[in-house]
């Protein structure tokens, strides 16, 4: 029971290979989803993909056993990044399961669940029901094994990637700009998927650990570390390239370097983006996460669209866009979420906007993304907190303590973790959803006040 609570999070499955996340787990993994989606009455077929670590394989056939045991089929599509099997869900409406730890290191693996249409299952919408299933021991009972297949869907995901984008938007006859672009697939799922998306384009392409590699010899993929993208800054100056890519282990997630060799915020990503979908769907609802900078809310408004306010995860993010109908959601990790690809989040369909938007634009990537850089932030700063409550409470009570001495005003809120706003500033406090540890963001008007205003919560959470 300790480690199904321990590998079972929020929005997805993870953990150790061989001491955790085990074919046996697996196994039985795939007989609770089976009845969950039978439950939910969903179809009784389930896509299944797997990344480039080596124990993926062993495990998505222990899984697809538990499924077949139940009477489900199931069709295989190998190796895929994420957003290729929400694809895969999304365009035959099935429920899905991708073997990933994503951005972990080598030694995890990991499993995330949607229902069908890529419809996200979360700790809420499937994996509590999913968790309890397999400790008070899944139905084992065999019924009539089902059907296994196996299908290749990387050209048909290729295809729907482009056919969100007029006709003309990358192809050579109709760009006289041939744009240079730089890879960084970090031994992972981008090193399948990138080379058959860039062939569709105007573009000399360097690649840069494209060889598929779940031991990660380069460097951890994961991009949000700023020391994981100083190899691909190096061959975006050393190349001059016009734009840097960097994916996560399986894909969904993209940063951009600019031809400087400087990294692009993902807010202002976000921004952009949004300019885009609101110049194709006029006043629709954009929704950000709520560390994302406050220029993103800002662009939306002034791009005629209305900015919708979400906690941070992705399980959040899919609802809300699904309730509120909004076409297009970002947030500031590097996760990009799309109406028309099922409001699933894409790394290479964020990477495909960003590319259009240059051949479109004829500008640099810095001059495209500077309007959207209005603000200095922090990044996300962690700090191991045990009492998590109680240090909250002292960041509140510190806060309102000072806005009364100095008669500043203040906002606060709750929506995930605490929030605190002012006029020219605001700081988020929030615990982590797997660790003892608080995640700090602060973005200010300057850089003095953002580490000012560091440099206060820290020293109160220093004292907890």
């Amino acid at each position: 029971m300790e480690l199904v609570d321990r590998i079972i999070k929020a929005y997805d499955i993870r953990g150790l290979v061989d001491s955790e996340l085990t074919p046996d787990f697996a196994f039985a993994a795939g007989i609770a989803f089976a009845s969950f989606l039978e439950m939910k009455k969903e179809p009784g077929t389930v896509v299944i993909g797997e990344d480039m670590r080596p124990s993926s394989p062993e495990l998505a056939t222990a899984f697809a056993d538990g499924l077949l045991s139940q009477s489900f089929d199931v069709i295989r599509i190998g190796l895929a990044a994420t957003d290729q099997l929400y694809f895969a869900s999304g365009s035959k409406n099935l429920p899905g399961a991708m073997f990933t730890a994503s951005h972990n290191p080598a030694e995890y693996n990991g499993l995330k669940l949607c229902l069908s249409g890529a419809r996200p299952i979360g700790e809420d919408s499937g994996l509590g029901w999913i968790r309890e299933s397999i400790r008070n021991g899944a139905p084992m009972a065999l019924r009539n094994s089902g059907k296994a297949t196996e299908l290749s869907m990387l050209n048909d995901y290729v295809g729907f990637l482009f056919s969100l984008f007029p006709s003309d938007a990358f192809a050579k006859e109709f760009n006289k700009r041939s744009l240079s672009i730089a890879i960084d697939a970090g031994n992972g799922m981008a090193g399948h998927t990138a080379p058959a998306v860039m062939a569709k384009i105007n573009a000399n392409v360097f690649p840069l650990y494209f060889e598929l590699d779940g031991t990660f010899p380069n460097h951890e993929a994961n991009p949000i570390d700023p020391k994981n993208l100083s190899d691909l800054q190096s061959l975006v100056r050393k190349r001059k390239a016009d734009i840097g890519l960097a994916f996560d282990g399986d894909a969904d997630r993209c940063f951009l370097v600019d031809e400087t060799g400087a990294t692009v915020d993902p807010s202002a990503l976000t921004a952009l983006i949004a300019s885009r979908e609101l110049s194709r769907h006029p006043g629709a609802t954009i929704i950000h996460n709520l560390i994302c900078s406050r220029a993103v809310p800002e662009t939306i408004r002034e791009f005629g669209g209305t900015p919708l306010r979400s906690r941070v995860g992705h399980s959040f993010i899919k609802g809300l866009m699904a309730d509120s109908g909004a076409v297009f959601g970002g947030e500031h990790s590097g996760h990009f979420y799309f109406k028309d690809f099922w409001s699933a989040d894409s790394g290479m369909l964020a990477a495909l906007h960003a590319i259009a938007a240059l051949l479109e634009s004829g500008k640099s990537l810095s001059k495209l993304i500077a309007p959207f850089n209005r603000y200095k932030s922090s990044g996300e700063l962690n700090t191991k907190v045990i009492d998590q409550k109680s240090a909250l409470n002292n960041v509140k009570s510190y806060f309102i303590n000072a806005s009364g001495l100095t008669g500043d005003s203040i906002e606060i809120d709750e929506l995930d973790g605490l929030t605190i706003s002012a006029e020219n500033w605001w700081i988020n406090l929030r615990p982590s959803n797997t660790e003892p540890l608080l995640r700090l963001n602060v973005e200010a008007s300057t850089a003095n006040v953002t580490t000012r205003l560091v440099n206060q919560v820290l020293d109160i959470l220093k004292k907890q």
